[in-house]
């Protein structure tokens, strides 16, 4: 971090920031090395979103964000730093605009990659501060991994549906301690699939919002020593009742990165450790050891008349979003329901993306041997971008 103490603002920066200027506990020394401050945000989705503007907004000096992704309609209703005439525009493009429009006194540095074992511990070793806004865990452990190695704090916010939790992690105190971090609390990631993403299961749009707030809360309180940082516990938070309550985090000697005996000395294959084929920042992604027919393929055998069974593994909340036919089978009752997929012709297998219908295809076929399915590639997303645009993207 610049030396806060050789900082100085110009006139139009004390009036953005009076109001900070006017809290005692905060003042100039506050503002001082929020300015010289260097935060990374990974991910610009509905966590980053409103984050990284309030950083804007606060002051903090330097800025880095780090997507890859482009903006989707899907988007809108929760990532709020993007409108409808976004769609399609890199969201690191779109961020480092409306952030720059924000506060035009600080630097916004733009990271349009994803997030790897290769490129982390380039990317992040320059700043002071990494705020973590994924929603996939091949990425949550990649960034506690590369924090822990690097020295550096770890700003932690997850959501689901209603639901939010939020910790710092790998924080060290005024006193030289250093708290636990994210695989403390967990050592290992949960079985392939057990927690469906957000275009899976969905989220309420506020609940990124409140969270990705508390998340720049933190992170302000960590750059300026003013307040507890939440290190060593975990925030909870419910929208359904308004429940709130924190959880201690213990260090864990079994840690493997930093336990009694560590086995982790450099960064890992994430995907292959989480059990997943590749990071995707909360997207689904199709699973290519099935066997596959595109969906040009697909209305080929439709104009050509073939017999073809088609079966949708989504929800049924989700056929009422969007829907392209065949007989609804839940990817949770799927096995349940053997019975009703024809094994004498060919049987299309398709959900929104291809994640869930691959997922029922290797069920079906470890379990009752099927030899005839055959995954809808890119899902009803692909057959609504390339066959009907009709059907809405969701």
């Amino acid at each position: 971090m610049t030396n806060w103490k050789d900082i100085e603002f110009s006139g139009d920066e004390l009036g953005h920031y009076s109001r900070h200027l006017s809290i005692p506990e905060f003042g100039m020394e506050g503002q001082k090395k929020l300015k010289a401050a260097k935060v990374v945000a990974v991910g610009t989705g509905g966590l980053g979103a409103p984050m990284l503007q309030y950083l804007a907004a606060a002051g903090v000096g330097t800025i880095g964000i780090v997507d890859f992704d482009k903006v989707e309609a899907s988007n809108l209703h929760r990532q709020i730093l993007f409108g409808a005439s976004d769609v399609g525009r890199p969201k690191v493009e779109v961020a480092k605009e409306r952030l720059q429009e924000i506060n035009p006194h600080i630097d916004i540095r733009v990271h349009e990659t994803r997030l790897t074992s290769d490129n982390a511990m380039e990317i992040l070793k320059d700043y002071d501060v990494v705020a973590d806004g994924t929603d996939n865990f091949p990425t949550r452990y990649l960034i506690n991994d590369a924090c822990v190695m690097l020295d550096k704090p770890n700003v932690h916010g997850s959501i689901f549906q209603f639901e939010g939790q939020l910790s710092v992690f790998n924080h060290v105190d005024q006193d030289g301690n250093r708290g636990p971090n994210y695989r403390d609390l967990f050592p290992e990631p949960p079985p392939p699939g057990l927690v469906p993403d957000c275009a899976e299961a969905g989220v309420l749009g506020v609940l990124p919002g409140i969270i990705g707030c508390l998340q720049a809360s933190e992170i302000i309180k960590i750059i300026t020593g003013i307040g507890q940082p939440l290190s060593g516990q975990l925030f909870l938070f419910d929208a359904q009742d308004f429940s709130t309550r924190k959880m201690n985090v213990n260090k864990n000697k079994d840690n493997p990165l930093t336990g009694d005996n560590p086995e982790i000395t450099e960064l890992i294959d994430y995907e292959a450790f989480c059990g997943v084929p590749s990071a995707t920042n909360g997207e689904e992604e199709t699973e290519s050891d099935v066997p596959e027919v595109s969906v040009q393929q697909y209305k080929g055998w439709l104009e050509d008349d073939e017999d073809v069974q088609l079966i949708d593994v989504r929800e049924p909340h989700e056929v009422e979003i969007a829907e392209m036919g065949g007989e609804l089978i839940p990817l949770d009752t799927v096995l349940d329901n053997a019975d009703k997929i024809s094994r004498d012709k060919k049987v299309v297998v398709h959900c929104r993306s291809g994640a869930r219908s691959a997922k029922a295809i290797r069920q079906l076929q470890e379990k009752y041997g099927f030899e005839n399915l055959y995954n809808l590639e890119g899902g009803i997303l692909a057959w609504s971008e390339k066959i009907d645009e009709t059907i809405p993207q969701y």
